[in-house]
C-alpha cells in the first residue's frame, strides 16, 4: 500500500528490527535541507541562529550546525541550556522565552557570558538585575520586542528606551534585541504584516542608536523557519533562526519553504486489522456509517498514537472521531482497498518536530537503503 519511498522505508526498519514506534530522520533530505537553507542565509550575508527545541538531538544538532558553519544557539529552558553548554561551550546563547528569575538563578553561574538572557519587561529586568548583582554574575539583556504577534516583549520604543536607561544605570549590558514574527504569513497580506514588522524593528533599532549603543556590535536576532527566508530578501536584523524548517514537520508547508523536503515520520507498525470496523455498542449503524464515509470501512489499530501527527502512509488513513484519539492502541480508519496486515508499517508525518522528537528515544537515521545509525536524543525536559 506504500509508495516506493516508503515501501523502501518500512523494509529496511523490518531488516533493523525496529518495530516499535519510531522517529525516523531521513538523512538525504536533511541535507538537502541544510544545503538549501544555507544558500538563502549565505546569499543574504545573514548568519543563522540554530533553534535547539526543534532539532532536541546531539548529532542533529551537530549536523545542521556543521552544515550551516554556524556556532550560535536559541534556547527555551534552563535545562536544556545545561544539557547543551558542555557539548557546545564556545557556542552563543541566546534564550528564545524569558524565564522566572528563579530559572536563572538555578543556571547562571553555570552559563557565564555566553549566554544573552531574554527580558520582556521592566519588572523582569529588575528582577535579573537583582539576582546578579547578589551573585555577582555579569548579565547579558537581550530585549523582546513586539513587532506583530503581541506576545509579550516591549511594544514600542518608549517603552524599550526606558528599559535600556534602566540596563545602563544598572550596569547591565544590552546584547541586542529579539522580534519574532510567526504571524506574518497567516495574515491576510504577508507582505503588509512583514513591512509593520520591520517597521517596528527598526524603530527599535533607532533608539538603541539614540541610547548611544552600536547596532552592528549587537544581536539583532528575527526570523524564524516561517519568515527566515523573507529576511534573506531584505531585513533591518542580522541574524535569523531556523529549527524545523530543517525536518519540515507538516505545519510548516509553507509557500517560501516549497523548494524543503520533509525529513522526520513518525513509522509504527499495525496491530490489529479489522476487515469490517464495528461501532462499539451500535455495531448496527456501522454499515450506515460506512455507506456515509467508505474511510470508516476498515479499522487498524497501531501500536502506540495520540501524537501531533497525521497519518501520511499509505494514502487515504484517517483518526476515527468516534473512537477517539489514544495513546495505547490508536485506531486508523479507512476504505476497503487499504491491505493493511499485522506488521505492517504506517507512517505520520509530525505537526511540529520540538514537540515530538523526545517521545521515541534514539532517532533512526535513514540512509535511503538502510537504517545507518541510532541517534540519541537529549534528556526529556519540558
Amino acid at each position: 500500500m506504500h509508495d516506493a519511498y516508503f515501501k523502501g522505508l518500512s523494509e529496511a526498519l523490518k531488516r533493523a528490527g525496529l518495530m516499535r514506534p519510531t522517529l525516523v530522520i531521513d538523512r538525504a533530505r536533511l541535507s538537502a535541507n541544510i544545503a538549501a537553507i544555507r544558500k538563502s542565509t549565505d546569499a543574504a550575508r545573514l548568519p543563522l541562529r540554530v533553534v535547539a527545541k526543534s532539532l532536541p538531538s546531539p548529532r542533529l544538532l551537530e549536523t545542521i550546525m556543521t552544515g550551516m558553519g554556524t556556532q550560535r544557539l536559541m534556547v527555551f529552558s534552563a535545562e536544556m541550556l545545561l544539557q547543551l553548554l558542555p557539548l557546545h561551550p564556545e557556542a552563543d546563547y541566546l534564550f528564545g522565552k524569558p524565564l522566572p528569575v528563579s530559572e536563572f538563578l538555578r543556571v547562571a553561574d553555570k552559563a557565564g557570558p555566553r549566554v544573552q538572557w531574554l527580558i520582556d519587561t521592566p519588572e523582569r529586568l529588575a528582577q535579573y538585575t537583582e539576582a546578579a548583582k547578589a551573585r555577582g554574575i555579569a548579565l547579558r539583556a537581550n530585549f523582546e520586542i513586539d513587532v506583530g504577534l503581541h506576545r509579550g516583549g516591549f511594544a514600542d520604543p518608549q517603552a524599550l528606551a526606558a528599559a535600556v536607561r534602566q540596563a545602563q544605570a544598572a550596569g547591565i549590558e544590552v546584547a541586542g534585541l529579539m522580534g519574532y514574527e510567526p504571524h506574518v504569513p497567516k495574515m491576510p497580506s504577508p507582505d503588509k504584516a512583514y513591512a509593520s514588522a520591520q517597521n517596528g524593528y527598526a524603530a527599535a533599532i533607532d533608539m538603541l542608536q539614540g541610547a548611544g549603543l552600536d547596532p552592528a556590535k549587537l544581536t539583532l536576532n528575527s526570523a524564524g523557519s516561517p519568515t527566515f527566508r523573507r529576511h534573506c530578501k531584505g531585513t533591518v536584523a542580522n541574524e535569523v533562526s531556523v529549527g524545523s524548517a530543517f525536518v519540515k514537520p507538516g505545519d510548516f508547508e509553507l509557500d517560501d519553504l516549497a523548494d524543503l523536503q520533509p525529513a522526520a515520520w513518525i513509522a509504527t507498525p499495525v496491530i490489529k486489522a479489522s476487515p469490517d470496523q464495528a461501532l462499539p455498542g451500535v455495531e448496527a449503524l456501522s454499515g450506515a456509517l460506512h455507506w456515509w464515509d467508505r474511510n470508516t470501512q476498515r479499522g487498524f489499530f497501531i501500536h502506540g498514537g495520540h501524537w501531533l501527527a497525521k497519518p501520511a502512509s499509505p494514502p487515504g488513513l484517517q483518526y476515527s472521531k468516534l473512537f477517539g484519539r489514544s495513546s495505547n492502541q490508536e485506531l486508523l480508519t479507512g476504505s476497503k482497498r487499504i491491505d493493511l496486515r499485522p506488521d505492517d508499517h504506517v507512517f505520520l508525518r509530525p505537526d511540529q518536530s520540538e514537540a515530538l522528537l523526545l517521545q521515541f528515544g534514539d532517532l533512526a537515521l535513514y540512509d535511503g537503503n538502510e537504517i545507518a545509525d541510532m541517534w540519541p536524543t537529549l534528556p526529556v525536559s519540558a
